[in-house]
């Protein structure tokens, strides 16, 4: 199965494609990372359009089943959060629209999920999702190795909630 994560941002929008599996063996391959960029100059609707537009063409080429968008839970600023919140909604309505399944996970449900604990710091993330993957190098720039750590925070929530389905059904 093939999972799209997407680290929302106005300025730099990460982006990671995962294969992965749910037969019980924590094996994820990374097919596809990296980051769509806007410019600071441009009007924020042009930047939205864009941002649009490249997702758009991302989900056309890379055909996931599924888009996992990281949800805005907690910003100190509104200044940073209103764009992000607009960005996240372009990925989040761009994946329903074409029928994909859609998740949102907050940061701290992806340090969980990838490294077992809810608070550890972006570089242990990072680090995580590059062993998870068999790469020697964390990706390149933080929103991609973000984004696909959102992508492995899908398949290891999914296949603890289809063990629990499994269990009392």
């Amino acid at each position: 199965m093939f999972v799209l994560g997407i680290d929302p941002g106005l300025t730099r929008c990460g982006f990671g494609l995962i294969e992965g599996s749910f037969d019980g063996i924590e094996s994820f391959r990374a097919v596809h990372a990296g980051v769509l960029e806007t410019d600071v100059a441009l009007a924020v609707e042009v930047r939205l359009a864009q941002i649009h537009s490249d997702l758009e063409a991302l989900l056309f080429d890379l055909r996931p089943e599924a888009v996992v968008v990281e949800r805005v839970f907690f910003q100190r600023n509104a200044r940073t959060a209103i764009p992000v919140a607009q960005a996240s909604g372009i990925a989040v309505g761009l994946a329903g629209a074409q029928g994909l399944v859609v998740r949102q996970f907050t940061a701290q449900q992806v340090k969980l999920a990838v490294t077992g604990y809810g608070a550890a710091s972006k570089t242990q993330v990072q680090s995580m999702v590059a062993k998870l993957c068999g790469l020697q190098d964390v990706p390149q720039p933080a929103d991609a190795a973000d984004a696909l750590g959102l992508a492995i925070t899908y398949f290891m929530t999914e296949r603890v909630e289809r063990r629990f389905v499994g269990a009392t059904s």
